[in-house]
């Protein structure tokens, strides 16, 4: 018997005998997916940090609400409505709020962003050796990689001083961007036959800025682009800690393990379709949709093919229209909002 047969006939048993009759979950009183049967979310523990409100509780029943988003207790909206009316990248601001728990001063800020312009260079040999030597095709799982190989260049990988992980967390969040970009170009590069272009960070400009400069071959950008990504940032940048990547930090980190085995396990949940990489499935979705139902004016057609993903008999039969619907928010989500707002903008600037 061929190897892939036997694993498939296997396979299929291994299904039946590990499947749990759906009504135990109520006999033993299971949370999935920490919700409750009633759809509100289970209480995993207590945070400052950052907190979600999308419904209310009227009589011990769920009822729909506007979605708002708190970041240290200011609301998400309007923290986007102060420095995009100042013409403001945001980012930074909003990582220096969440790790210090205070907005910065302008002087704090420029302090802030001068230590993430210090530690935004890789380790020596770092580029070539983990990154351009050993290129994927999935930037989450390079990215995954990298950062439990960067646990081998830090002097005091397993401190858990204050002082340190906060040296810890300011060096991965100036560091991401150079390794997701970097990444991006080896796999254009092995797997897509395009040229190789690796650029130096530029230290006049912040994080949005550099993502942007350095996956492009001429590191041109628009300020529109910049200022869409940099939104796009600070809208992902918490979400009240009980979240699929945020728990597992919160489950990893609580064992005493270091930095970076709890990013590296939170990256591993954020890959996921259903959680981080659902973005990518989305960017599929349309693409087979486009496909599939080539002309966007026809509602009808448009209607009757998106009924046949939710029915499984199209796209990857899952049953599911990526993108929509949150297991938090009811009437809104104000990520969404915000969102819609740019990426209009910068749909008509690129026509």
């Amino acid at each position: 018997m061929k190897l892939n047969a036997w694993i498939e006939k296997k396979a299929m048993s291994v299904e039946m005998i590990n499947r749990i009759p759906e009504e135990n979950y109520d006999l033993y009183d299971v949370r999935r997916g920490l919700r409750n049967p009633n759809g509100t979310g289970v209480l995993v523990g207590l945070t400052e940090v950052g907190s979600v409100q999308g419904y209310e509780i009227v009589d011990n029943v769920k009822m729909p609400s506007e979605g708002k988003l708190y970041y240290r207790g200011y609301n998400l909206t309007d923290l986007v409505d102060g420095f995009q009316k100042d013409n403001r990248m945001g980012f930074e601001e909003t990582a220096y709020l969440l790790l210090m728990g205070a907005l910065p001063t302008k002087t704090e800020l420029n302090e802030f962003n001068e230590l993430l312009n210090e530690y935004r260079k890789l380790p020596e040999g770092f580029t070539e050796n983990m990154i351009l030597k050993i290129p994927s095709n999935d930037i989450m799982n390079k990215l995954q990689r990298s950062v439990l190989v960067l646990y081998s260049h830090d002097e005091h990988p397993d401190d858990l001083s204050t002082s340190n992980l906060l040296r810890q967390s300011m060096s991965l969040i100036a560091q991401f961007p150079v390794i997701l970009a970097y990444g991006y170009q080896a796999k254009a590069h092995y797997f897509e036959n395009k040229s190789l272009f690796i650029h130096q960070p530029d230290p006049s400009v912040g994080t949005a800025e550099n993502i942007l400069r350095l996956t492009r071959p001429d590191c041109v950008y628009s300020k529109t682009e910049a200022e869409t990504l940099d939104l796009l940032l600070v809208i992902h940048a918490e979400h009240g800690g009980g979240n699929n990547s945020a728990f597992a930090t919160h489950v990893v980190s609580s064992s005493g393990t270091d930095t970076y085995s709890a990013i590296s396990a939170a990256l591993g949940c954020l890959k996921g379709p259903k959680h981080g990489g659902a973005n990518r499935k989305v960017y599929e979705m349309i693409q087979d949709i486009e496909t599939n139902c080539p002309d966007w004016n026809n509602e009808e057609a448009l209607k009757q093919y998106l009924k046949k993903i939710i029915d499984k008999k199209a796209f990857d039969g899952k049953g599911l229209i990526y993108g929509m619907g949150h297991a938090v928010y009811t009437i809104s989500d104000p990520r969404a909002v915000l969102l819609k707002e740019k990426a209009r903008e910068l749909a008509q600037e690129k026509d």
